[in-house]
């Protein structure tokens, strides 16, 4: 009998000590959609789905998602606002193993107010919100967020135009508008370049020329930012500095310029829009950085694939999907996944975005009030999902962890 026990107390204690037999592989994606007039947003698990929760917004919003996937914000520059939704997704890293944690999604008490919210910038704990009516913006933390304590910090942009502002190590990249010349009072003016301020909010260094400044990303430590003349690449110096490098477009480009842009995660490189119907893969070490794909039409929507890195999707007017190689800068695979959408019209005009999930690509169809869900080994349609009203912005959070 002792033999026995004291075999029975080694197995539990293995049990205890392995978290082979404590824990599950588990993989979680949650869709958050905004309708494209209504003041709501939805959430649905996206390999039942099911809704699993809706929040009352205070005007139509675009969403983004923080860089840990745990806060959705929900921009409303009609309303002047920013909302946050806690996703109910955590993931966090141990070393050898990830956990997931998974709650009920919500929306959070507090608001971000200030006159005309755009843009969002995410790095980190990080978050940047610029108000393009009052020339300024806000960093706040998502920690801070999420523990209902968002402490805000000012940063002055010098006047209404808009614009963006981007954290760089202790330094903040800003844009600069023409303040020289009088604007119409429903109009704002336009952006001249870049400017670096230090810990103190004062300027470093030398203005960055950089022509009607639009569109932002990161790319491991570098960030981009698409101009007029070219795309405008900043980089950690020494001692804290920001080095400012401009890749001309040059003359073997056409006529056309930058204006959003993605940033991979994995390898350094960004993809941008180009005119209306080209992409372009943007190289910053390269000695011909720019590397332009033509689309068979127009472009609705683009976007990188975190996970597979070659990978980049593009969704044009013909309501085609196309995959696109980025080593090679062909399209490989094009299937048909709605019907087709104009870009003729307004530039606000209800039309499909896209988001990519795990080993999924989900995008909204509001003409029919779906979110069509494709699979990304076969680039097939898989299943719909039925969404009120005109489903528009989406965003998808989620990933594989070990749940206790």
């Amino acid at each position: 009998m002792p033999r026995l026990t004291m075999a029975g107390g080694f197995a539990v204690a293995s049990i205890l000590m392995n978290p082979a037999f404590a824990e599950e592989e588990k993989q979680t994606w949650r869709l958050f959609v905004a309708d494209h007039t209504a003041p709501i947003a939805r959430s649905f698990d996206l390999m039942t789905g099911e809704q699993i929760g809706e929040f009352r917004l205070k005007g139509y919003a675009a969403l983004a998602a923080s860089s840990s996937g745990q806060t959705i914000f929900a921009i409303q520059s009609e309303a002047d606002t920013v909302q946050m939704i806690k996703s109910g997704v955590a993931l966090s890293d141990h070393g050898e193993h990830r956990d997931l944690e998974t709650s009920e999604p919500a929306l959070l008490p507090t608001a971000l107010d200030g006159k005309r919210p755009v843009h969002a910038v995410m790095h980190g704990d990080d978050v940047v919100l610029f108000y393009d009516r009052e020339g300024k913006a806000k960093l706040v933390s998502e920690e801070g967020i999420l523990e209902g304590k968002p402490s805000e910090k000012l940063i002055d942009a010098t006047a209404p135009h808009h614009g963006v502002a981007v954290p760089m190590g202790r330094n903040m990249l800003v844009s600069v508008p023409d303040t020289t010349q009088e604007t119409k009072a429903d109009e704002l003016p336009p952006r001249l370049g870049l400017r670096v301020l230090g810990e103190s909010g004062a300027q470093v260094g030398d203005f960055a020329p950089c022509t009607a400044l639009h569109g932002e990303a990161f790319s491991a430590k570098l960030v981009a930012f698409g101009c007029e003349e070219g795309v405008l690449i900043a980089r950690p110096g020494k001692e804290q500095t920001v080095q400012l490098k401009m890749l001309e477009y040059g003359d073997k480009l056409p006529k056309g310029k930058v204006t959003t842009l993605l940033g991979s995660k994995a390898m350094q490189f960004f993809l941008g829009n180009y005119g209306e119907d080209k992409i372009v893969l943007i190289d910053p070490d390269s000695t011909e950085p720019h590397r332009l794909v033509d689309l068979p039409t127009r472009r609705i929507d683009f976007a990188l694939d975190p996970a597979r890195v070659k990978n980049a999707y593009v969704l044009t007017e013909d309501g085609q999907l196309h995959l696109v190689d980025i080593l090679s800068g062909e399209i490989t695979t094009s299937t048909a996944v709605t019907e087709p959408y104009s870009k003729d019209g307004h530039w606000r005009d209800p039309r499909p975005r896209l988001a990519v999930a795990g080993d999924q690509i989900a995008i909204t169809d509001p003409r029919h009030s779906l979110v069509r869900v494709i699979d990304i080994a076969t680039m097939k349609k898989v299943r719909a999902i039925p969404v009120e009203g005109q489903p528009f912005s989406v965003v998808a959070v989620g990933g594989s962890g070990a749940v206790h």
